[in-house]
C-alpha cells in the first residue's frame, strides 16, 4: 500500500476513534470519495491496535485497577472497585458484540456501508448528541456507574454498528441523558472502547486469518504507530477541552459532513 495512504488511513482513525464524529464512517467514506484502494482488514487491525494503546496508555490507571479485579471477578467477588469496573465494563460490551454478530451473520453490517447511512448517521446521531449535551443534568461522576447505567450504555453502543453513528458519540450521548458530567460521561465511553475494540479487532482479525487479506509487516507496524499518536494527541485535547467547551464544535462538524454526504447521495 501507498504510504501516503497508509499514513493517511492511520491518521484518520486515530483521530476519529475516540472523537464524537465515527472513525468507521471515515474510514468508508475515504475509498469511496477518493477514488483510493479500500485498505483491507488487515490495515483495519492493525490502525485498531494503535487506537487501543492510545486509550490504555491514557488510562492506565483505570486499566490497571480493571485488569487486577479481574481476578476477584472469576472467583465471584466483587468486592474492590476494580473487580465492579471489570464486571460493569463487561456487561457494557455484551449488546454491541451480540448485535455486531447478528448483523455479520445476516450480512446486513456490508448493506449499511453506503453514503447516504453514513449521512443519515451523522447528522440525526449529531443533533442528538447535542440535545443530550444541552439537557441533560450534570450530577453523576464515573463513581456512579451502576449496573443499570452500564447496560442503558452498552445497549446504546450497539446502535454504533450503523456507520457514521459514533461509538464514542452515542455512548457520551446516553451518559449525558443519564445525567453524567461531560468529562466523566467521556471517560466512562472511552473505557467501554477497550472490550469492544478488543472484540472486534478479534473478529478482524480472523476474517483476515482466514481469508486472503495480505499486508506487509511494515505496513501495519506504520499504521498503528501512527494511529496510536494521533488517537492520543485527539484523545488529551478532548479530554482538556471538556472542562471548559461542550460538544457542540463535533456536532456542527456532524451535521455539516452529513449534509454534504446526503448530497452527494441524493444527487
Amino acid at each position: 500500500m501507498p504510504l501516503t495512504q497508509l499514513l493517511i488511513l492511520a491518521l484518520i482513525q486515530g483521530i476519529t476513534e475516540f472523537l464524537p464524529v465515527s472513525s468507521s464512517g471515515h474510514l468508508i467514506l475515504l475509498p469511496i470519495l477518493t477514488g483510493m484502494q479500500d485498505q483491507g482488514l488487515a490495515i483495519d487491525v492493525a490502525v485498531h491496535v494503535g487506537t487501543l494503546g492510545a486509550v490504555l496508555l491514557y488510562f492506565r490507571a483505570d486499566v490497571k485497577d480493571a485488569v487486577t479485579g479481574l481476578p476477584r471477578l472469576l472467583t465471584g467477588h466483587m468486592d474492590t472497585p476494580g473487580a465492579r469496573l471489570a464486571f460493569l465494563l463487561i456487561v457494557a460490551t455484551i449488546p454491541v458484540i451480540i448485535a455486531g454478530f447478528a448483523l455479520k451473520v445476516l450480512g446486513i453490517d456490508e448493506m449499511l456501508r453506503s453514503t447516504a447511512v453514513i449521512g443519515w448517521a451523522m447528522l440525526v446521531f449529531g443533533l442528538v448528541l447535542w440535545w443530550a449535551d444541552r439537557t441533560g443534568p450534570e450530577e453523576k461522576t464515573d463513581a456512579d456507574w451502576s449496573l443499570k447505567d452500564a447496560i442503558v450504555m452498552g445497549l446504546w453502543q450497539a446502535v454504533a454498528l450503523i456507520p457514521g453513528t459514533s461509538r464514542s458519540g452515542i455512548t457520551i450521548t446516553a451518559a449525558r441523558m443519564l445525567g453524567y458530567t461531560r468529562t466523566d460521561g467521556a471517560k466512562l465511553a472511552m473505557l467501554m472502547s477497550i472490550p469492544t475494540i478488543l472484540a472486534s479487532g478479534a473478529l478482524l482479525s480472523l476474517d483476515v486469518l482466514t481469508g486472503e487479506d495480505a499486508v506487509s509487516v511494515k505496513d501495519a507496524l506504520i499504521g498503528a504507530a501512527f494511529a496510536f499518536v494521533a488517537a492520543l494527541l485527539a484523545l488529551t485535547l478532548m479530554m482538556r477541552l471538556l472542562r471548559s467547551v461542550s460538544f457542540t464544535p463535533y456536532v456542527i462538524y456532524r451535521v455539516i459532513l452529513g449534509v454534504i454526504l446526503l448530497w452527494i447521495a441524493y444527487s
